[in-house]
């Protein structure tokens, strides 16, 4: 078996679609067929579009298609109408269904879903480690005769494990003796119905199109699935009384033997519930009866109303920590490294004789902002993310989506926000594109809108500063790093806090609506992958947003050097835009040039304080702060107090996004008057705020 990347099919290829559940171990196996790195997670919802990837085995050659996880092919969220379209109009040789060798019966009703709509089905095992560990086994001779359908078990981690599964499926493509698999029966009454339907459906369907199937759909989900009946069938059923009248008569029948809307689909799911249990319990054998007891345990602290938010809280606390200071020294490493190569360049110019202007341009201007992005973004990035992917692996987060959902559903909104929001925690843009795996339109449009007021790897260098210069000063330095980080903390939880009363406000004004129900697995705790975690951190989301904020930060140090050095009647630009914001700034408790470092720093936050400490020293350039007391010196001789600092960091926290996070927000929403609104929302919140703190402080003090 040969396998590479590839995100097309290849002319002459079959095609293999991978579908399973959540947390079943299917992205694994995908990524171990293809060469592909395909990003898992533990967490329900992750991919919401399909990704393919080329494989090759014993001369044949096929392209696989990952499809999203779901529990359900009735379309009634973007993952399973996703999954659900592509096996009927893509019609692939060989559908493989993963299971989850631990819990076989819930894994086992899409299986059987899946079977109805085409017999070209594999069920793949998977898992099978994991419920050895347990005291799981499973006869794959029983599951498959069971099923009549090839069953292959598979430990998804093991490339030579996943070998038998290409196997099976090159089989069942090659060979000419068609698959007759199990059907699930419905009952007599609904039995009935659909073969008085069945026969008219043959007439107009195609050979590929499961007409069972498709009677059930009509029956069960209504005028909801006449359109994807209309497109499969290339035609309108409404125009054909034959079939428009028959289906209308069997569903009056079924109506009045209490069979309609949500009990006719309760009684559908219930026979599917039924099935999947009784061919579990004949393929099943369990040595350990408590085998999810460890599970369970841990589950009590880390959800409970009484622990779980204190674990929440320190781990928060023990996450930033680390981040903080371990990114101190490889931070002035990249520092000094970027000063070396300014040297060069700059000599280098030089050399060439480049005109003074452009020469300042590139060097003062274009590769001081890049370099002073990158050399702040990096370190704390190398850290956080993949600690993220850690807790992501471990299965942790669903346990703090678990623990906020109340939160979330008291503002109408979905509990998988709390999914999204960390993820904003590395980058908000990241934390943007997370939203889809939310099913309702208005509640990813309350998550995509309030996102950014959760700080992104960007806004904690300026938090982390002016915590430290101004609220832990004068402590000893391991003290110090505890302390700030302690404050950090307590500014992120406002944040978190102001993330539910604009989604409460969102759900009351412009988004108005009730919370919608969803389907929330906790996922059995595993073992991390540590190399896959830091391959996935370092491609999948440090290069990625690094990339970003570089192609913005560059058009940003060249727009930022110009109002520095134009002059205007001996003013140069920066000093006239900050003179003219000044008054409005005093309002809020700052002064013009920190209000207008926030609006220069739109294409990256990491450049506000440079942009501060250049307009108070009237320099041409974006220069190095030096030492927090340097910095903390030159912001107190410009009228700086410990309330300039405090709403400093409010308006830090709560401000429009920068402009990766807005341009993903247009992507996402397709939308302009979202982005608007993205935009203003945190500002109004984060400048009203800044108000009230100084109002407030001027009438006590």
């Amino acid at each position: 078996m040969s396998t590479k990347l590839n995100n097309k099919s290849k002319p002459g290829s079959k095609t293999i679609a991978l579908a399973g559940n959540p947390n079943v171990g299917k992205s694994t196996i995908f990524n171990n067929l293809t060469g592909m790195n395909q990003h898992t997670g533990n967490w329900p919802g992750k991919t919401v579009t399909t990704a393919r990837g080329f494989c090759r085995f014993e001369g044949g050659r096929y392209t696989l298609v990952d499809l999203p996880g779901t529990y359900s092919l009735t379309a009634n969220s973007p993952e399973e109408e996703v999954a659900r379209d592509y096996i009927l109009f893509h019609n692939p040789d060989a559908l493989v269904v993963v299971c989850d060798a631990s819990c076989l019966e819930r894994s086992l009703k899409l299986a059987l879903q899946a079977m109805e709509i085409t017999d070209n089905v594999i069920v793949c095992v998977n898992l099978l480690d994991e419920a050895a560990r347990k005291g799981i086994s499973l006869d794959i001779s029983a599951l498959s005769k069971s099923l009549s359908v090839p069953v292959v078990g598979t430990v998804g981690r093991k490339k030579n494990s996943v070998k038998d599964l290409i196997k099976a499926a090159d089989s069942l493509i090659n060979s000419k003796t068609p698959l007759i698999p199990f059907k699930v029966t419905y009952g007599d009454a609904l039995e009935q119905a659909i073969a008085a339907l069945e026969p008219d459906l043959k007439t107009i369907a195609p050979k590929t199109i499961n007409t069972r199937w498709l009677a059930l759909q009509l029956l069960e989900e209504g005028d909801a699935f006449l359109d994807t009946a209309n497109r499969l069938l290339s035609c309108d059923l409404s125009n054909i009384p034959e079939i428009s009248e028959k289906l209308a008569l069997t569903r009056a029948t079924l109506a009045q033997q209490g069979l309609s809307g949500d009990s006719l689909r309760d009684h559908i799911a219930q026979c599917l519930t039924l099935a999947a249990e009784k061919i579990a319990v004949k393929s099943t054998r369990y040595t350990k009866q408590d085998y999810n007891a460890m599970d369970r345990k841990i589950d009590k602290i880390l959800t409970s109303r009484l622990t779980g938010y204190p674990v929440m809280i320190a781990l928060l606390i023990f996450v930033f920590w680390l981040t903080i200071t371990g990114a101190n020294y490889p931070s002035e490493l990249l520092s000094s490294a970027f000063s070396n190569i300014e040297g060069r360049l700059s000599l280098f110019l030089q050399f060439i004789k480049t005109p003074k202007i452009l020469y300042e341009i590139i060097i003062f201007g274009i590769y001081r902002v890049l370099s002073f992005v990158i050399s702040v973004m990096l370190p704390p990035m190398a850290i956080f993310f993949p600690l993220f992917t850690l807790l992501e692996d471990l299965g942790y987060l669903p346990r703090v989506a678990f623990n906020l959902d109340k939160h979330f559903k008291k503002c109408s909104a979905c509990g998988k926000q709390a999914l999204t929001m960390c993820m904003g925690f590395g980058c908000n843009a990241a934390g943007v594109m997370g939203c889809r795996i939310i099913d309702s339109p208005r509640e990813r449009l309350i998550a995509i809108i309030t996102n950014n007021f959760v700080p992104c790897n960007g806004r904690f260098p300026t938090l982390i500063a002016l915590i430290a210069m101004f609220f832990a000063a004068g402590t000893p330095s391991p003290l110090d790093a505890l302390l700030t980080t302690l404050m950090l903390t307590g500014v992120i939880i406002f944040g978190i806090i102001i993330t539910f009363a604009a989604s409460k406000f969102l759900s009351l004004t412009f988004l108005k609506g009730m919370p919608s129900s969803f389907a929330l697995e906790l996922p059995p705790f595993r073992r991390p992958q540590l190399g896959k975690i830091l391959v996935r951190s370092v491609f999948d989301r440090i290069l990625f947003v690094l990339g970003r904020a570089a192609a913005v930060a560059a058009p940003a140090g060249l727009f930022i050097w110009t109002m520095a050095n134009v002059k205007i009647n001996g003013a140069t630009l920066l000093s006239l835009a900050s003179g003219l914001l000044d008054p409005f700034a005093r309002l809020l408790g700052i002064d013009g040039v920190i209000l207008l470092a926030f609006i220069l720093g739109l294409p990256a936050n990491e450049i506000v304080i440079p942009i501060i400490i250049m307009s108070y020293i009237s320099a041409g350039t974006i220069t190095e702060p030096g030492s927090l007391q340097t910095v903390r010196e030159i912001l107190v001789s410009n009228g700086w107090t410990p309330l300039t600092a405090a709403n400093t960091i409010l308006l830090c926290l709560m401000h429009w996004p920068c402009s990766t996070t807005l341009i993903t927000i247009k992507k996402e929403t397709g939308s302009l008057k979202w982005t608007v609104l993205s935009f203003i929302l945190p500002a109004i919140f984060g400048m009203t705020a800044c108000f009230v703190l100084t109002t407030l402080c001027r009438l006590i003090f």
